[in-house]
C-alpha cells in the first residue's frame, strides 16, 4: 500500500508542475478566460497488484429452462451382418398334440400266401453213380414249384431262408456222400463198411440266399443203390423265410 501511495504522489506531482509554469508565463492581458493549460504525457501502467482472496461459490441455478433435445437425425447406412453366435441348448420336448381323427380305410387286399419249398426224390436206379459226380434223383416223390431238377441233380433256392437238408441211402459197399453250396463243400459224410447189406444218413440246417443251389456228391466211395426195396432218398425243405 505504502508503494502503491508514491507512486500516486509522484504522478500528481509531475501533472503540477507544468501547470505552475504556465501560470507563471500567462500574459496579464489580452487573454478574455484565463491562461491556456497543457497537461504533462501520461505516466506508465503501475504494477499488477497482489491476487486476492478466492471468493464464495455462487447460488444455484434454479432457472426453469433445463437441457432441451435436439432435432432427430437422419438414420445411419446399414451396418455388415454380424457373425453367427453359438447355438443354444436343445430346448424341452414339447407336450404330445391331441391326436388325429381315423383315416380313411384302405382298399381291400389278398390274402397272404405263405412261401413254401419242399422236395423228395429217390434214386430211380440200381446202378452207382460215378466216381466223384453229381448223385441225380430221377425219382419225383415232392417237388413244390420244381425247385429240384432231376436232370442235374441240383435243388436251386427261389425262397431266401434257412432249410434243412436230409439223405437217406442205401448200400452194400463203402459209401462217402459230400453236401455241396454253389461249389462250397457243407459236409461230408462217410461209411466205410462192406460185406453186407446196410443203411447211412445224414442231414444239415444251412441259410441260403436266393439262386443258391444245393446238391450231393460221390467221393472215392459210390455203394449207394436204388432199388424200390431199398430207395437212396434226398429231401429239403424251407424252415423260415427270410
Amino acid at each position: 500500500m505504502l508503494h502503491c501511495s508514491f507512486i500516486l504522489i509522484g504522478t500528481l506531482f509531475s501533472l503540477a508542475i507544468p501547470l505552475l509554469v504556465a501560470m507563471e508565463t500567462c500574459p496579464a492581458t489580452g487573454i478574455p478566460r484565463g491562461c491556456q493549460v497543457f497537461l504533462g504525457i501520461p505516466g506508465r501502467d503501475g504494477r499488477d497488484g497482489e491476487k486476492g482472496q478466492k471468493g464464495q461459490p455462487g447460488a444455484e441455478w434454479q432457472g426453469g429452462l433445463g437441457p432441451q433435445r435436439g432435432e432427430k437425425g437422419e438414420p445411419g447406412l446399414m451396418g455388415f451382418p454380424g457373425k453367427r453366435g453359438q447355438s443354444g441348448e436343445p430346448g424341452d420336448s414339447g407336450t404330445p398334440g391331441i391326436a388325429g381323427p381315423p383315416g380313411e380305410p384302405g382298399e381291400p387286399g389278398a390274402v397272404g400266401v405263405q412261401q413254401q419249398a419242399a422236395f423228395s426224390v429217390a434214386r430211380g436206379t440200381n446202378e452207382y453213380p460215378d466216381k466223384a459226380s453229381v448223385i441225380r434223383f430221377t425219382n419225383i416223390i415232392t417237388n413244390i414249384n420244381d425247385d429240384y431238377d432231376t436232370v442235374t441233380g441240383h435243388f436251386r433256392c427261389r425262397v431266401p431262408g434257412t432249410y434243412y437238408f436230409a439223405f437217406h441211402a442205401s448200400l452194400e459197399d463203402r459209401l462217402c456222400v459230400l453236401m455241396k453250396l454253389d461249389q462250397t463243400l457243407l459236409t461230408s459224410f462217410c461209411d466205410h463198411r462192406r460185406g453186407r447189406r446196410q443203411v447211412t444218413a445224414g442231414s444239415l440246417a444251412v441259410y441260403l440266399s436266393r439262386d443258391q443251389e444245393v446238391w450231393l456228391e460221390t467221393k472215392d466211395y459210390r455203394g449207394m443203390r436204388g432199388k424200390p426195396a431199398g430207395y437212396s432218398i434226398f429231401s429239403g425243405f424251407l424252415l423260415h423265410p427270410h
